[in-house]
């Protein structure tokens, strides 16, 4: 299964444009990539123990490497409202330089087969051990690396959110000067109208006011999203 999977990413690795994606999805990759951390180690933690004949042991390892397996084929292939691997750097990391995909594939297989060996108690267990806790360091340094560039990615969707927020209030304020200037013009008409003009006059003051109140959250929101 991870075999075709493996297949399945590198052809659908690079997006065919760029993926809009949500502060609350790309805090789940975070911790989907985070997780990956946790249950690499603990993959090995409880192969140990089931050498060393604990109870219950193989089998929260093997329940531990399918948390493992599901959450790198979501960050990688997708699933659901995860995109998979949704920009050039990432694409990089996995499947470039770093290959990070290729690393936890390999590393997903020997800790198959070295639950198998120690479940079926084999000579070759005690090498197969060996060679996992061996891979497993190195591991942990590309996992790492891997949750680094999710949070980067983080940061540059806040960043983006907030030049598109300066970008949109900068435009509000603008139509609201407008505004305001079309409501004097219309204030001075209806003066010069005499009587007539009054109830104009007054809708025009209101509307001035408005204006004016939307200038002051405009500015309000501006300092708020260049504090951040």
């Amino acid at each position: 299964m991870i075999e075709q999977a493996e297949k399945t990413a590198r052809t659908s690795a690079t997006p065919a444009a760029p993926t809009t994606l949500s502060g609350d999805v790309i805090g789940a990759l975070i911790n989907l990539s985070g997780r990956r951390r946790f249950t690499s180690q603990r993959v090995v933690l409880y192969a140990v123990l089931a050498s060393m004949g604990h109870d219950g042991a193989i089998e929260t390892a093997r329940e531990t490497l399918g948390m493992l397996r599901d959450a790198h084929l979501t960050l990688v292939e997708g699933k659901g409202v995860f995109p998979g691997v949704f920009c050039e750097q990432l694409r990089e990391a996995y499947f470039g330089t770093l290959q990070g995909d290729k690393a936890i594939r390999i590393f997903i297989r020997h800790a198959e087969s070295t639950l198998d060996a120690i479940s079926g108690n084999t000579h070759g267990a005690p090498g197969l051990l060996e060679e996992l806790l061996r891979i497993s360091t190195p591991l942990l340094s590309i996992l790492n690396g891997l949750t680094l560039m999710y949070e980067e990615q983080s940061k540059r969707h806040a960043q983006m959110q907030r030049k598109e927020l300066q970008t949109m209030m900068a435009e509000i304020k603008v139509v609201s000067k407008q505004a305001r200037v079309a409501a004097l013009s219309a204030q001075i008409v209806a003066a010069r109208a005499g009587l007539e003009g009054k109830a104009f006059a007054a809708e025009a003051g209101n509307m001035t006011s408005i204006t004016g109140r939307m200038d002051e959250l405009v500015h309000k929101a501006l300092h708020g999203a260049l504090a951040h």
